[in-house]
């Protein structure tokens, strides 16, 4: 033994093994420390994607991060400006919304968030850690997108902005939705809010033939009451309408303008969606965001005359078949608490099982515009105020005589008389053509007469 210890070769590599069991253990402590300290040092917030939350805290993140900073100032103390200063995102992320209409339009819209990785984030002098992940093993099943995870990380003592944080989120989303209505398009099995909310449209703003306007919202209202009336009769509590009539005359207008009159939504439905089957028809149509209209624009394209007969699914339409149209309408599965309305510009193409009662309960013709139509879009156009101010009572009663020359140009042309007809639509363009300038808008009346009946 006495000869080991005096090798120093061996004193040395024994002097080795135990300075590096020391440095692992070394290692080992201050690792653990850290951990143990961060444990009680920090806390942290997930917000999975799958969690209502996560929408409104990203896009209020977004809206925090793209005021700018306030610049250091001499006369701002290091700390003033630390709990101001606002750290903008490196790492964006761009959400397209997309959306194809009946009619082959299309319509985008663009947001930027947040992208995947850490951001930093200043909220009322609290600086937090944000950490957003995305698994592309795991798919959230609602979405049809990949897993997400939003973490967010902060010291014990500040825990407490964890609930403001999320309630100031909650309040701009629902300060941007004030007063506006919401526009849904669906997302694989979901629904997912269509570009930013839009200004209510006022149901005066859109003219109908007189009485309509107010026996439809009268209908609808009535209805949103007698939720126990119907169940005491066990009746489905559903409501559909079809508002049928030629193109232009206000139809989806109108939608808007009864869903901004209700505080109601619009899920909007397009039944030649490529994509489109029976079962996510009527998963889409029995979960629908509370206090909406869906909305099925055009039927009569999806189900008109290229409907063909089919041995094994019967009647099909471009994707979803005929009967699971049916079925998500009026079935057994279908759901309750429901307002479903349906346009289309050619009522006599739908199949009468589509329209019978409990499918379609109340049915109105938006048609072309009589005489009442016409002279209260004058009014509102060129009655009490022009685009420089207001008019002086000499210039209200010379457009008044012009209102009554554009309206009797327009009777002498057919427009009243069914041979042809106006559409609101066409009027409106012409007096936005020709804002503050009525007289050309009497001498350019025979733009709205169509070629035949010139």
């Amino acid at each position: 033994m006495s000869q080991l210890s005096s090798n120093p070769l061996f004193t040395g590599g024994v002097g080795i093994i135990l300075l590096t069991a020391a440095a692992q253990l070394a290692r080992k402590s201050v690792t653990s420390l850290s951990t143990h300290l961060r444990n009680q040092m920090l806390v942290t917030l997930e917000i999975p994607s799958t969690d209502k939350s996560y929408d409104w805290f990203l896009h209020w993140m977004s809206q925090n991060s793209s005021s700018p900073s306030p610049s250091r100032s001499t006369s701002k103390s290091l700390l003033e400006w630390i709990t101001t200063f606002r750290p903008a995102p490196r790492h964006l992320a761009v959400e397209t919304k997309y959306v194809q209409h009946p009619s082959g339009g299309i319509s985008t819209d663009f947001t930027l968030l947040p992208g995947t990785g850490r951001h930093l984030l200043n909220f009322r002098g609290n600086f937090l850690r944000v950490n957003r992940e995305r698994d592309a093993k795991r798919v959230d099943l609602q979405r049809g997108t990949p897993w997400e995870l939003i973490t967010i990380t902060t010291l014990f003592t500040s825990r407490s902005v964890f609930p403001a944080l999320l309630q100031e989120a909650r309040d701009l989303a629902v300060k941007l939705e004030e007063g506006k209505t919401i526009i849904y398009i669906s997302w694989s099995t979901e629904w997912k809010p269509f570009g930013r909310p839009r200004r209510k449209r006022p149901l005066s703003s859109v003219v109908l033939k007189p009485g309509l306007s107010q026996e439809l919202l009268s209908d609808v209202k009535s209805f949103l009451k007698s939720a126990r009336w119907y169940h005491d009769r066990g009746i489905p509590y559903r409501r559909g309408y079809l508002l049928y009539g030629p193109p232009g005359t206000g139809k989806s207008s109108f939608v808007q303008a009864l869903a901004g009159e209700l505080d109601y939504g619009i899920c909007v439905l397009n039944l030649s969606e490529r994509g489109l089957t029976d079962d996510r028809l009527n998963h889409l149509l029995s979960n629908m965001p509370d206090r909406s209209i869906a909305l099925l624009e055009d039927v009569d394209a999806a189900f008109g005359r290229r409907r063909v007969v089919n041995e094994e699914d019967g009647y099909r339409g471009a994707n979803v078949t005929f009967s699971g149209l049916l079925n998500a309408l009026d079935g057994v599965a279908s759901s309750e608490e429901r307002i479903v309305i349906m346009t289309t510009n050619h009522p006599e193409r739908l199949d009468e099982a589509l329209v019978r009662p409990g499918r379609v309960d109340v049915k109105a013709e938006i048609g072309y515009a009589g005489r009442e139509v016409v002279e209260v879009m004058w009014e509102r156009f060129y009655g009490g105020e022009s685009v420089d101010g207001v008019v002086s009572e000499e210039e209200l009663a010379r457009r008044k005589e012009l209102r009554g020359v554009f309206v009797k140009k327009l009777e002498v042309a057919g427009a009243f008389g069914g041979k042809w007809g106006v559409s609101a639509a066409s009027l409106q363009g012409l007096f936005v053509y020709f804002k503050g300038e009525p007289e050309k808008a009497v001498e350019n009346v025979g733009s709205l007469v169509p070629e035949e009946f010139r």
